[in-house]
């Protein structure tokens, strides 16, 4: 069964979500393809604006280090414009890659945020800021920049 969704989150910068694959364990490759069921048999509806021939193609993918049998996140030109968007398979949890991005993403939505943060930050470290980082008892990410 293929159960292949959009994450909730725009990439705009591949650097960061390079940097922050590998804090998850995982790394960010060039490949046309990313892994996943590998066939659309229509029991779960298609990510808004794709088609059931788009799923499987991507310009680049998320795959964890040293896991090869679970499945990948696609990282694919958004067809809304710039940047790239974020397919994956959540069928069995991805064979392990729940695991690796968190339940429907979350772990890799916060860590690529908080690194476009550090990234943004280093502009600023000759002005005396530096950035702090951490999570509350609910799990929120908090990240600021302090002097």
């Amino acid at each position: 069964m293929s159960h292949v969704t959009k994450m909730r989150l725009k990439i705009k910068n591949l650097a960061a979500l390079k940097q922050c694959a590998a804090s998850l364990g995982m790394e960010l490759v060039q490949q046309s393809t990313y892994k996943w069921y590998g066939l659309h048999v229509g029991d779960y509806p298609l990510p808004q604006g794709f088609t059931k021939e788009d799923i499987g193609k991507c310009d680049y993918a998320l795959r964890i280090k040293g896991k090869p049998t679970a499945y990948e996140v696609g990282v694919v030109k958004s067809k809304s414009g710039s940047g790239f968007e974020l397919l994956w398979d959540f069928w069995q949890k991805g064979y392990g890659l729940q695991d690796a991005i968190g339940n429907d993403g979350n772990k890799l939505r916060q860590a690529y945020a908080t690194q476009v943060a550090k990234n943004e930050m280093q502009k600023f470290q000759h002005d005396g800021f530096r950035m702090e980082h951490f999570k509350r008892p609910d799990g929120t990410l908090i990240v600021k920049a302090v002097r």
